[in-house]
């Protein structure tokens, strides 16, 4: 009450100070100019006027003309001004059980025009209640241009509503039953040693309502499953409630104008550690010193390093190794040479048990070794087709390397082979490759292998 009296009072207050500024104060001047000047005049007109209830009387005479002016509008005392309420909420009423509005707004801007104190009145009191009544209209396909109203709670002012209509389009509410499946987000947040190895949600089917059209747009219904939470520490189940339903079309689009029963979902979420313990294996680029060969390599400290990688087991279970490429351009004139590299994590990796490794290559003075070769396998062949070879006998192949390196090295063990990738019925002479993941290791093959293939 002590507020609503606070809030009453407040125009009259103003009032008060505006006559005080503009009447009583230039009187007052007025009159102490009047009596300065009289102060010899021998009417005593100076010790009338010092008389407290002339000025009063003269002030109320003044304020009551000053009234009467402005209450016949030849003043105007306060000035129009204009008020913009922004983003007001807009109440929809309608039977939200039976039907669909397309077209909605949800917020609407207010502009009041008046004079300040009822500007200031209809701020403070009002509720400034937008409605968009559809309550007397039933489904159908043609659209309707329906005004908004606004409750106004001062009558001096007016306003307007921007906008002031919506069309809007009200059809039949109807439902389906959908299957639901789930959708991983945040999987970077997870600790990346954890794998989600099993989501159980509770349900499988949920009803979704909504217009025809917009029914016939789902293409899947997911419930969200946020990996981003704290409480996933360990790799174990882990029970969830309240994961939010969402409908996507067949482009991906999240369709907002359809209603999810239930909106949210409980599930159960089984999280797993998957690790296997590869090698490393070095790679080079670029070209030694010539002469020169790699006599060893060692990483941290070891000839066979393994490093452990985790993820899912049908990402990594086919990986064997992890590369490490190094540049030896121009290396070779020092005894040895050490690079400090970084592993890259193999696609599908989530997390590996080291980062950057110290890769320490030691070179020698290069020899050469010739062997032979006959078990020489073709590649790549196309179906419908049988490849022969026109000469069996064994091939020349050129070993390079340090000394102690090339000479322990089994015949048996070369995989050499031809790429027979686009080849067609027809005699052919084919170059031989040689498979090889030792960078210690060059092999020449200069000779090419005559073969025939013929359809089958």
């Amino acid at each position: 009450m002590k507020k609503f009296l606070k809030v009453l009072g407040r125009p009259f207050v103003l009032l008060y100070r505006l006559l005080d500024k503009i009447i009583i104060t230039p009187v007052s001047r007025i009159i102490y100019f009047l009596r300065e000047k009289l102060k010899n005049n021998p009417i005593h007109l100076e010790k009338f006027l010092n008389r407290p209830i002339v000025l009063v009387y003269v002030s109320l005479i003044l304020a009551l003309g000053f009234f009467f002016l402005v209450d016949s509008q030849v003043i105007n005392l306060v000035e129009t001004e204009a008020e913009v309420l922004s983003n007001e909420p807009v109440n929809v009423i309608y039977n939200k059980e039976n039907y669909v509005v397309e077209g909605l707004i949800d917020k609407v801007d207010i502009i009041l025009t008046g004079k300040k104190s009822s500007l200031y009145l209809a701020k403070q009191l009002g509720e400034h209640e937008v409605t968009l009544d559809l309550s007397n209209y039933d489904a159908s396909s043609t659209p309707r241009k329906v005004a908004l109203t606004y409750n106004q709670t001062v009558d001096n002012i007016s306003y307007k509503l921007d906008p002031a209509y919506v069309t809007v389009v009200i059809k039949k509410k109807v439902s389906v039953e959908k299957s639901i499946s789930y959708e991983l987000l945040n999987e970077d947040a997870l600790n990346e040693k954890f794998s989600v190895s099993n989501v159980s949600l509770d349900d499988n089917t949920v009803v979704v309502k909504g217009s025809e059209d917009a029914l016939a747009k789902i293409a899947t219904v997911k419930a969200l499953v946020d990996l981003s939470s704290d409480k996933f520490k360990e790799a174990i189940t882990y029970e969830v409630d309240n994961l939010p339903l969402v409908a996507y079309d067949s482009n991906g689009n999240v369709l907002n104008n359809v209603e999810i029963v239930p909106n949210t979902m409980s599930a159960s979420i089984t999280f797993s550690t998957y690790m296997k313990t590869v090698p490393i294996v070095v790679s080079t680029t670029g070209e030694l010193v010539q002469g020169k060969a790699i006599s060893s390599i060692t990483i941290n400290g070891k000839s066979d390093y393994t490093v452990d990688i985790y993820g899912e087991k049908t990402d990594i279970e086919s990986i064997t190794s992890v590369p490490v490429t190094i540049d030896v351009t121009g290396k070779g004139t020092t005894g040895a040479t050490t690079y400090n590299a970084t592993i890259k994590k193999p696609t599908g990796v989530r997390s590996i048990s080291e980062s950057d490794v110290k890769i320490v290559v030691t070179f020698n003075e290069e020899a050469q070794r010739t062997v032979n070769i006959k078990n020489i396998k073709a590649n790549n062949l196309a179906s419908g087709l049988t490849v022969n070879r026109v000469n069996e006998d064994a091939i020349a192949i050129q070993v390079k390397g340090v000394e102690s390196v090339i000479n322990s090295i089994d015949e048996n063990s070369i995989n050499a082979y031809i790429n027979l990738t686009d080849y067609q019925a027809g005699t052919y002479e084919v170059d031989v490759n040689i498979e090889n993941n030792d960078p210690r290791i060059t092999y020449v093959a200069t000779s090419k292998v005559k073969v025939v293939i013929t359809n089958n």
